[in-house]
C-alpha cells in the first residue's frame, strides 16, 4: 500500500470578535488608541515589535497580530508570513505598526522602504495598506498624517 507524502492545505477563518463589538478605524488617533493596549508597557521602550491591524470592507478590526520581535534598534518583517496572516484572516485591508525603543517617532530609510514594499505587495493582492504607525509610550508617528507614503 501506498501512502500519500503531500501536505494537504486547510483554509478557514474564524472570527473571535463579534461584529456588534469590533472597533471601526476612522483615523491615525483611534487606531493608535486601539493598538497602544496591545503593547507590554514593560518592553515597549526595550525591544522592536511588529503588528498588523486586519481590518474588513467597514474597516472594522478583525484583529490585531503580533508579527515577529526584534531587537533594541531593528525588526526584520518576513512578507510572506506578513500577507499569510492578512490572507488567512480574509482582510481587505491592513494597518501596519511597530515601535522604536528609542522613544523616537522620525521614521527610519528602512521604515519607509518596508512601508512602500507593504503597499506595492497588498496592491497586487486587493489588499490596501492604510497607514504605518511609529509607536511609542508617549505618542505615534502615522507616515499617512506625515505624507511618507
Amino acid at each position: 500500500m501506498k501512502t500519500n507524502n503531500i501536505a494537504e492545505i486547510q483554509i478557514s477563518y474564524s472570527p473571535t470578535i463579534k461584529k456588534q463589538f469590533r472597533i471601526k478605524i476612522t483615523n491615525s488617533t483611534n487606531a493608535y488608541e486601539s493598538l497602544i493596549h496591545t503593547w507590554d508597557k514593560n518592553i515597549i521602550e526595550l525591544q522592536e515589535e511588529f503588528k498588523i491591524v486586519l481590518l474588513n470592507n467597514s474597516n472594522e478590526i478583525l484583529g490585531i497580530h503580533n508579527l515577529c520581535k526584534g531587537s533594541t534598534s531593528g525588526v526584520n518583517v518576513d512578507m510572506k508570513l506578513l500577507f499569510a496572516v492578512v490572507l488567512k484572516s480574509c482582510a481587505t485591508s491592513i494597518i501596519v505598526s511597530h515601535n522604536h525603543p528609542s522613544g523616537k517617532l522620525k521614521p527610519s530609510e528602512s521604515d519607509i522602504a518596508i512601508t512602500k514594499k507593504i503597499k506595492r505587495a497588498g496592491e497586487l493582492l486587493d489588499i490596501k495598506l492604510l497607514d504605518h504607525l511609529i509607536v511609542t509610550k508617549d505618542g505615534f508617528y502615522s507616515m499617512v498624517d506625515n505624507n511618507n507614503f
